[in-house]
């Protein structure tokens, strides 16, 4: 084999590395965009293409990042995850007025990260930078919270959980893992030094009284 057709040999694999490698990168840069931005950015691939896709969501992250949004202290998070609490063990006497609560608390986290609170619809866009993977639980709970007269306990309960999770991505709670509807809660690894995000599974109504919790980690309401 000459010199020359060693050179395009390694010419050739060279180009096929270079290639496999941007695809590689792409991909994963697709797969970690999807991750942050959930059904927000499917349904957007879906209806204009990946793209334009993207390039609606790099404009909605360059907005929200004028925002100066900010993180919550330590005291903020822990008061907030205390009202948490006092708002998930209202579920067992009191479903709807837990999921209102629910509901109050979001807003009022949203607002204090520095959020546009004043148009929800905006608000919503703006959440999908950063939380669009929960928003789909969130309008659920949304229309569930306006309807509680009707909603069942297991919708309420459902509720309660997607608010949870949106709850602690924005409180940005060190430790959080956001539980599935139809999983029950993990357990802490430690017992001690416990962060605000890991008290939510802990307390009475998930050591003492499992016989009326429903699954997923929200005690189930008394009858």
């Amino acid at each position: 084999m000459s010199a020359g057709t060693i050179i395009v040999i390694v010419v050739i694999l060279l180009l096929v590395a270079a290639v496999a490698a941007g695809a590689s990168m792409l991909l994963r840069r697709r797969a970690g965009t999807r991750g942050l931005h959930g059904a927000e950015y499917d349904r957007l691939a879906d209806e204009v293409g990946p793209r334009k896709a993207q390039a609606e969501f790099a404009k909605r992250r360059q907005r929200v990042d004028g925002l100066g949004l900010k993180s919550l202290s330590d005291e903020r998070r822990a008061a907030y995850t205390g009202q948490w609490n006092v708002a998930q063990e209202q579920f067992i006497d009191n479903p709807a007025q837990s999921v209102r609560a629910a509901a109050a608390m979001i807003a009022a986290v949203t607002a204090d990260r520095g959020y546009d609170v004043t148009n929800h619809e905006q608000l919503l866009t703006d959440l999908s930078v950063y939380h669009g993977r929960y928003l789909d639980g969130y309008r659920h709970a949304r229309k569930v919270a306006a309807r509680t007269g009707q909603a069942t306990t297991e919708d309420m309960r459902r509720a309660l959980l997607s608010y949870r999770a949106l709850l602690f991505d924005l409180l940005e709670s060190p430790g959080y893992v956001r539980q599935e509807p139809d999983r029950a809660p993990a357990v802490p690894a430690q017992a001690t030094g416990q962060r605000p995000g890991q008290q939510v599974t802990q307390g009475r109504h998930w050591k003492t009284k499992r016989q009326e919790e429903g699954a997923g980690g929200v005690p189930a309401a008394r009858s």
